[in-house]
This record gives C-alpha cells, structure tokens and sequence, in this order.
C-alpha cells in the first residue's frame, strides 16, 4: 500500500459515496476491511500498552461521548458532548484495551486532574499515528443504535487530594482547568474534497 493511499482507502470512505468506494457488492467488503482496519487499531495499543511507544510515535483517537458506554468526566462530557479526541503520548498510563467488554480505558491528566476514560470500541471513530501518516476512520454506533442501553453512571471528579499537594481543598474554589494542551481535532489530518 503506498503512503498517499493510507487512510484514503475504504476504511475512510465506509458509507460508499467517496471516489474509491467499493461498487455495490453482496459480499460485505466494506464492514471486512473496517474489522481489520480496527484489529490494526488494537493491536497498535495493545503493543502501545505493553512496551510503550517508541520513538516519536502517538496516537490520536477519536470517539462518540454519547455513546451510553463511554465513561468520561462530567465536565468533559460538557465540552465535548458528541466527540472527542485524545492524545496519547507522553503523559497516559493504565491503557488497557479489553477485549472482552471491548473497550479501551487509559488514564489522562485533564487540566492537572486525573482521569480515567473507559471507551468502547465501538465508539471510537478515527485513530491516528502523525509519525507515519496513518489515519484511519471507523463509523460509530450510535446511542440510537444500541436497543435498552441506558448510560453508565459518570464518574465523580477525583479527590483533591489526587490531584497533588497544590490542589485547592474544595474543587468548585479553584480556577478552571485548562483542556486544550490535552484535546485536539483531527480536522488537520483530515483530507479535503475537492475547492470550498
């Protein structure tokens, strides 16, 4: 596969109306490559999880907040109400991708708080390594798509006391945290169609 075709293939183009769509087929293409478009995804953090990434290797990953699943911060979940996206480079820990409730959970420092995030696999919607320009885009399930599921319960805000000795006693007295060193969107990796 040549680089300028990475995350240009199928995978970026599922819903069949990009310029390299797969015709209309009985055999279900498209959903077989998006399978092993996320096995990649996986293996790529499992392997992130057990021996860290080398080099000047991270990963962007993009998921759907409203997925009844996924367990963010209540103020998160205000700021990013439909998507999101996380990076992870120096400063994670815990990542684990579990593949029986599949889900991916990894703790984050949002603002000087920590945090941990559980996201389902299904949620996540792109996945990306900039070291080699490889973007990969997934379709999500949405919170309609998912029949009696109703939403975990959000975790509460972490004691000050975990958030270090110059943490304020009583979370609300402190100035806001600062997200934006920790969130950022995709919109630069993504391709452009054609003259806006």
């Amino acid at each position: 596969m040549a680089e300028d075709d990475v995350g240009n293939g199928p995978a970026g183009e599922m819903d069949g109306s990009g310029p390299d769509a797969l015709p209309d087929s009985l055999l279900p293409y498209d959903r077989w490559i998006e399978q092993a478009y996320r096995r990649v995804m996986i293996r790529a953090l499992n392997h992130a999880a057990a021996e860290g990434l080398p080099g000047a290797h991270h990963f962007y990953v993009t998921f759907r907040t409203d997925d009844p699943r996924t367990i963010v911060p209540k103020r998160m979940l205000a700021q990013y109400p439909t998507e999101m996206t996380i990076v992870l480079q120096h400063q994670f820990w815990d990542l684990k991708v579990d593949e029986a409730t599949h889900t991916l959970s990894v703790g984050l420092s949002f603002g000087n708080v920590p945090t941990t995030l559980v996201v389902p696999l299904r949620a996540i919607t792109g996945f990306a390594d900039p070291q080699v320009r490889l973007v990969l885009r997934f379709t999500a399930a949405h919170a309609d798509d998912v029949a009696g599921a109703s939403p975990p319960p959000v975790p509460a805000e972490p004691q000050a006391a975990l958030a270090g000795p110059a943490a304020a006693p009583d979370a609300e007295a402190g100035p806001p945290p600062d997200p934006t060193p920790q969130v950022v969107s995709l919109d630069a990796f993504r391709k452009r169609s054609g003259p806006s």
